[in-house]
């Protein structure tokens, strides 16, 4: 069992949930929304594209919601990419309380579990057409895997990787703490 520590200093609080939890109904949705936007309506089909299973514990992975005052404003997931890397996926932020440094937050509570499930390197992708994705990545100490310089339409999907410390100390003020069941 997963209990949730609350951030005292900022009122956020990281839970673990799974796919079909109904505060994980916005996430979903704005991600379509988005993507679809920027690229097509066949752009829903990025998030059908992996088994919600794939974002479990028992499969390697995980999908953490930011909660502030019970209601989701960021979320974030990861998964298995292979024995040593996690794969971080959906990273989102609610469009009402985007330009708060919220999804910075979920990066480093993704990482941090990513950490204590023993992976040692995060990968990911964004779209090209995801500017401020680009740059959450390149500000929080992720390494491009394109050339940076190359406009971002001629490369596609934009590979970044981060090699995770070995010491697991905290990155940020927002935790999740494991319960003991009896």
């Amino acid at each position: 069992m997963t209990a949730v520590t609350q951030a005292s200093s900022t009122g956020l609080t990281v839970v673990p949930a799974e796919v079909g939890d109904p505060r994980v109904a916005p996430l979903l949705r704005e991600l379509g929304n988005e993507y679809s936007t920027r690229y097509g309506k066949d752009a829903h089909a990025e998030l059908a594209r992996y088994p919600d299973e794939e974002f479990t514990p028992a499969h390697g992975g995980v999908l953490l919601l930011l909660l502030e005052h019970g209601e989701p404003v960021a979320g974030g997931a990861f998964r298995r990419y292979d024995a040593t890397t996690a794969e971080l996926k959906r990273i989102w932020t609610h469009s009402a309380h985007r330009r708060r440094g919220l999804a910075r937050r979920v990066v480093a509570a993704l990482e941090r579990e990513a950490g204590n499930h023993g992976y040692r390197r995060v990968y990911l992708t964004t779209g090209p057409r995801q500017p401020e994705a680009r740059g959450l990545y390149l500000a929080t100490g992720y390494t491009p895997l394109f050339d940076t310089e190359a406009d971002p339409e001629t490369i596609g999907p934009l590979p970044f990787e981060k090699h995770l410390a070995t010491d697991r100390g905290t990155r940020t003020d927002v935790r999740i703490r494991k319960a003991h069941t009896p």
